[in-house]
């Protein structure tokens, strides 16, 4: 077995890994077509990486242009520690102001962890009003694991 096949995750530790992170690295593409990169709170959607923003922010600029996304989650300080996923795919726009409100909730739930629904849920609704949100479809899936390589 190579190197590559030993460290890649299956998909459960997939789904476990970006169950537990908070954040992932979102790069789509500028209008000259160099990447866009932002670091993003997410959350998820049945599974799929879920984001909002702002309708007017560059990201939705460039993904009303061009839904092609990279996102990035990962995790270790050392080598030997390295773990992360690297999702491509297409993000689709969510235009139905109920989901985007339920993306809105997981989100916050991530960025504060252990605040109650109740507190989240005004936020939501005020900064809810001007955003927009996404649910990436994965077109591939590359992970890694070097804890494996002990």
């Amino acid at each position: 077995m190579n190197q590559r096949a030993r460290i890649a995750m299956s998909d459960e530790d997939v789904t476990a890994f970006l169950e537990a992170a908070r954040k992932l690295q979102l790069a789509t593409i500028n209008p000259d077509g160099t990447p866009h990169l932002v670091t993003m709170f997410y959350g998820l959607d049945e599974g799929r990486i879920a984001f909002w923003t702002y309708a007017k922010a560059q990201k939705a600029l460039n993904l009303a242009r061009d839904p092609r996304v990279s996102c990035l989650v990962e995790a270790g300080e050392d080598y030997g520690e390295l773990r992360g996923v690297l999702l491509y795919g297409k993000a689709r726009r969510v235009d139905d102001r109920e989901q985007v409100m339920a993306i809105g909730m997981t989100v916050a739930r991530r960025m504060t962890p252990g605040v109650p629904d109740e507190l989240l849920r005004p936020y939501v609704e005020k900064t809810g009003l001007k955003r927009i949100a996404y649910v990436v479809e994965r077109t591939k899936v590359v992970s890694w694991d070097h804890r494996r390589l002990t």
